[in-house]
């Protein structure tokens, strides 16, 4: 009896041992073995990544007012794991956050795989809605904290704790569509797409930063057990040339000016010729950065900034070319007569808009004439015309730092006919940007120099400022070529020059009108459609700014449609305003009201040269 209980105490106590030792094993293997395993099953179920959003650099104008910066907004997050009532939740949001409750459903739904056949488990980090403002996130959280507190007889929490607000931030434009072009905005991921918030990307960039939260099962986040921290990284920055009080004279005017005469498209850009900074550039037509325009087929492109991508002919603003090459050359002085055919000159079937006989090269450009000029640059030949056109920066990127900038097109001598000399000295059959146009009359007013056109001033990053100087790339004429060519120049905005109306009270100014005749689909030129401009500068001795001034394709009829009566007044208008701004002290005896004739108006019964 004994000995039957003495061998089954052992056989219980050896199973007792086997049970207990497999259970040790069993805990060794969990514990030790699979410990990493399981590990990281619980920190997918208990732990995730949060990003902490950074904010991009803002763009600001040369005064520091923002031109394009971010302001704080909430990302709505949710958790799918702490949710029962999917569909009531989806409900519950659609209305304030403003999207389809079946979408919400959808998102709320998401599974992740659990790993190693376990199944799928709801996602912890879901992301139902960014740029939400904070007075919508609030009410947000107040709608489901008053609808939401009762657990769930799992225990879980239906909403309150299921919905996370994180800090984020959106892209704003607080100018709307002032300086679109200039500044132009972010796709969806804030990434820039045009303008500076393209060429200046990764100076404006930011970079996330995120941290390791853990939370209970109610979700609420474990402090003391909180992750590694990633901290985020700011964008720089980016302090433009640009003035906003001078763009919004610029623009005023513009918009005055395209209700008037209805062009196709429009661009003034406004230049300090000394420093190549642009001080002003505005475009029509344009769009709102804050809300960019899908393009439509067929439709103009709101969103190209036509200073820069497009292209036309500059008419007779280029003739400051072949005569400032020949002066410099030495084929003529400001005095030399040219024979101007009295209107039409029968060997290269070219005509002037006026009755020209005998005209010093000074009249030559003060009327505008076409024959003076073509015989001027024929003198100077045919390669030293094509170098001349070079050095001004035709047919070549100005490199300014913005994207999208084509080159337009100088054509070598070589494959010219016996007529492109005559045309090109005029400004046809030689396409160029608005901004190559303007670029080249401050080659005179600065007395000769090139620059490359600067429209950043400055970026700071981390306390650190980094300056963009000027820059120039050469010399193009001598300083007495530029002012021989600028007392020419002086000439075109006078009594018998061809842009009476583009003068300023007060101040002497220079410049050239353009009326540049375009081109119909089989060739001709046509008798309707021009590109009227004036480009000039004031004050004529010491320029602190060059203003363009181009309408392409006015729709309007007026009674004129010349550079010098559609764009002259608008230039004189700008500038006047502008030498207010920039506190220019005049140094002309100014008129009495209505001592200069028409000054303002848009129309005139004279149609003086190009």
């Amino acid at each position: 009896m004994t000995t039957t209980m003495n061998q089954r105490g052992l056989a219980a106590g050896i199973v007792l041992a086997m049970c207990f030792t497999g259970l040790s094993c069993r805990l060794v293997h969990l514990q030790v073995t699979r410990h990493k395993h399981y590990e990281g099953r619980a920190a997918k179920q208990n732990l995730h990544n949060e990003p902490i959003y950074a904010r991009r650099g803002a763009i600001l104008d040369v005064n520091g007012v923002p031109l394009a910066q971010n302001e704080p907004v909430k990302t709505v997050v949710a958790d799918g794991s702490l949710i029962k009532d999917y569909d009531g939740l989806a409900q519950l949001l659609s209305g304030p956050l403003k999207m389809e409750a079946a979408v919400i459903r959808a998102k709320l739904g998401r599974k992740v795989k659990s790993g190693q056949g376990v199944g799928a488990s709801p996602m912890r980090y879901i992301v139902l809605r960014k740029g939400v403002s904070e007075i919508e996130a609030n009410e947000i959280a107040r709608l489901v904290a008053d609808t939401v507190a009762t657990p769930k007889k799992d225990g879980l929490v239906y909403a309150k704790e299921a919905v996370r607000y994180e800090q984020d931030f959106v892209r704003v434009y607080p100018n709307g569509s002032s300086l679109c072009h200039v500044v132009g905005f972010v796709n969806e991921a804030g990434v820039g797409m045009d303008g500076i918030e393209a060429s200046m990307n990764d100076r404006l960039a930011s970079h996330d930063g995120s941290r390791y939260v853990e939370r209970d099962r109610t979700g609420r986040e474990l402090v003391l057990y909180r992750g590694q921290e990633k901290p985020p990284t700011d964008g720089g920055n980016v302090r433009l040339t640009i003035d906003l009080n001078l763009q919004q004279i610029v623009e005023n005017e513009l918009d005055i000016v395209m209700k008037q005469t209805r062009p196709k498209k429009a661009s003034f850009i406004m230049m300090n010729p000394k420093t190549g900074e642009i001080m002003a550039m505005a475009n029509r037509p344009h769009f709102n950065p804050n809300a960019v325009p899908k393009q439509k087929k067929g439709a103009p492109d709101t969103t190209r900034n036509i200073a820069i991508t497009d292209q036309v002919d500059p008419g007779s603003t280029f003739k400051i070319v072949p005569v400032s090459a020949a002066l410099t050359e030495g084929i003529v002085s400001l005095d030399t007569e040219i024979w101007c055919e009295n209107r039409y000159w029968r060997t290269y079937k070219l005509s002037d808009s006026g009755t020209h006989g005998m005209l010093s090269v000074r009249n030559v450009l003060a009327k505008s004439s076409n024959i003076g000029t073509a015989k001027i640059a024929i003198q100077l030949g045919d390669q030293k015309f094509y170098e001349a056109a070079r050095k001004f920066g035709f047919g070549d990127k100005t490199s300014i730092n913005l994207p999208f900038e084509i080159r337009g097109s100088v054509v070598p001598p070589d494959k010219w006919d016996k007529l492109s000399l005559s045309r090109m000295a005029i400004g046809q059959s030689l396409p160029a940007t608005p901004l190559q146009i303007t670029n080249a009359m401050c080659v005179i007013a600065n007395g000769g120099t090139l620059m490359i056109p600067q429209i950043v001033r400055d970026v700071a990053v981390d306390g650190h400022t980094l300056e963009y100087k000027p820059q120039d790339r050469w010399r193009v004429v001598p300083q007495r070529s530029a002012t021989l060519t600028r007392e020419a120049l002086m000439q075109v905005v006078r009594a018998k020059g061809t842009a009476p109306l583009a003068s300023v009270p007060g101040f002497k100014v220079a410049g050239k009108t353009g009326t540049a005749q375009k081109f119909e689909e089989n060739g001709r030129a046509s008798h309707e459609k021009f590109v009227l401009s004036f480009v000039g500068y004031m004050p004529a001795e010491d320029p602190a700014f060059v203003l363009l001034v181009l309408l392409d394709e006015p729709q309007a009829k007026l009674d004129s449609e010349t550079g010098g009566t559609v764009a002259g007044p608008v230039f004189s208008r700008i500038a006047e305003k502008a030498a207010r701004y920039l506190n220019l002290q005049p140094t002309e005896p100014i008129l009495l009201p209505g001592a200069a004739g028409a000054k303002g108006k848009l129309t005139s019964n004279a149609r003086n040269g190009r």
